[in-house]
């Protein structure tokens, strides 16, 4: 848990260039910042330079940072932008998304072979949001993993309330058609694709 009196002290001592006090902002949100462009990103080198390339960006855009949104959501919006940036240098965008409904239901404690195939699911998933474009990709994991608010979604990539609901809405078809499509599987219970979610939130929280 973040102590927000700590995070303010440091914020403002890393303002004004201090850069021990940046470090500490670093430290605390160096994890959930790679598990942000690890899901945006193809590959660990990648979303290991889209994460340096945003705390760079928020060491050199602090002294203008006058904490409008949280710090957080800020945090977020230049790790979204690197990989974007990063993305659209490489050419890598394609097309495709999740199922509300599916998100929203309870899980059950799954029996071993359950266990193995929502394991393979969530590989799949995580395939699945690679391949999505960029604008699909950075909203459905700062919802679904990272559980932001549509409002927060709106703040940390510049965008109006209605169009983060709808790329929200169009990320979540075209993933569930990537799913579909895969030829591997049929289209998969409910219940399951709640796991993933849920194990992907867990992750990007650790």
């Amino acid at each position: 848990m973040i102590d927000a009196q700590l995070e303010s002290v440091w914020l403002d001592a890393a303002r004004r260039g201090d850069q021990e006090a940046f470090g500490e902002l670093v430290r605390i949100y160096e994890k959930r910042v790679f598990a942000l462009t690890s899901r945006m990103c193809r590959n660990p080198d990648d979303a290991a330079e889209a994460a340096q390339d945003a705390f760079l960006a928020a060491w050199q855009g602090l002294p203008k940072f006058r904490g409008d949104s949280s710090f957080a959501t800020w945090l977020y919006r230049l790790a979204s932008n690197a990989c974007v940036d990063l993305l659209r240098r490489e050419n890598r965008r394609q097309a495709d998304s999740l199922d509300e409904a599916a998100l929203d239901l309870p899980s059950t404690e799954p029996s071993p072979q359950e266990s193995a195939e929502r394991k393979e699911l969530r590989e799949q998933v995580e395939d699945g949001l690679r391949q999505l474009p960029p604008d699909y990709r950075a909203v459905l994991v700062l919802r679904e993993i990272h559980q932001l608010r549509y409002d927060e979604i709106a703040q940390a990539l510049s965008l109006d309330v209605g169009t983060v609901k709808s790329r929200i809405n169009r990320g979540r078809k075209r993933l569930r058609e990537i799913l579909l499509q895969s030829g591997n599987f049929s289209a998969p219970p409910a219940s399951n694709l709640s796991e993933t979610a849920g194990n992907q939130r867990k992750e990007g929280r650790s």
